[in-house]
């Protein structure tokens, strides 16, 4: 069983608006909603998990049975950071998902999931145990001399780097036991932490599973603007 976890736990306080921003209408259709549609209509996932912002629960559910999200089997509360979250998500699982199960976290912000990437990410976790997205850096990353931070005299050649998001795939087995691991040891739970960093802490090799440049993360009004523009453009069938 392959089952994606929807992490909708944010305040969205950078975006600056009265709701939280998973919440916040595109075109007659909360955010959040775009993404739920993405994995619905995915034929490789079986059930959606969504960890939502505290007192927003009966407003997703609501939400999700007036777009047919039927695969959405369990809305569980969300932490006070992202890997709470996760951690909330993941825990909720214990009992209903087997060790080998497939488990895909994803941001309820990132609406514009790839079908192909999805796939992707489910086949790279299954052969391999895990899978993140990922995408080449394109542009040069220069480090700061401590000495003198206004300069540089190194460069970290880009051909080394990827950048990582969501969505990323572990089996069950793993992924419940290395959140134990984590919360127990205070291990990669902290900060701008993921579960990707997490497991790299943990000693975990991360397998690159592929990646798309339209897999924006709603973070700003600009970000906003940038969705609403891919959503006016018509050039995705795959968006509703």
């Amino acid at each position: 069983m392959n089952i994606a976890v929807i992490i909708a736990g944010g305040t969205g306080a950078r975006m600056a608006q009265d709701i939280p921003k998973q919440f916040i209408n595109v075109h007659d259709k909360p955010v959040l909603i775009y993404t739920l549609e993405g994995f619905q209509r995915h034929p490789m996932i079986d059930a959606i998990e969504l960890v939502c912002i505290d007192g927003w629960e009966e407003i997703a559910r609501a939400y999700a049975k007036q777009f047919n999200i039927d695969k959405l089997k369990w809305i569980i509360k969300g932490g006070g950071s992202a890997q709470e979250s996760i951690r909330n998500g993941v825990y909720n699982l214990e009992g209903k998902a087997g060790k080998d199960d497939i488990i895909v976290i994803h941001d309820g912000i990132r609406p514009m999931i790839d079908s192909d990437v999805l796939t992707d990410v489910i086949k790279v976790a299954g052969e391999y145990g895990n899978a993140v997205t990922s995408m080449p850096y394109n542009e040069q990353i220069f480090k700061v001399d401590p000495d003198d931070p206004t300069t540089t005299v190194e460069y970290i050649p880009r051909e080394t780097l990827r950048r990582v998001s969501t969505p990323q795939a572990y089996k069950f087995d793993l992924l419940d036991g290395a959140y134990h691991k984590a919360f127990e040891e205070e291990i990669g739970i902290y900060g701008s932490s993921y579960t990707n960093t997490m497991m790299v802490e943990l000693g975990i090799r991360l397998h690159f599973a592929a990646g798309s440049d339209k897999n924006i993360k709603l973070t700003t009004k600009d970000d906003l603007e940038t969705f609403k523009a891919y959503l006016d453009s018509g050039l995705d069938s795959w968006i509703k």
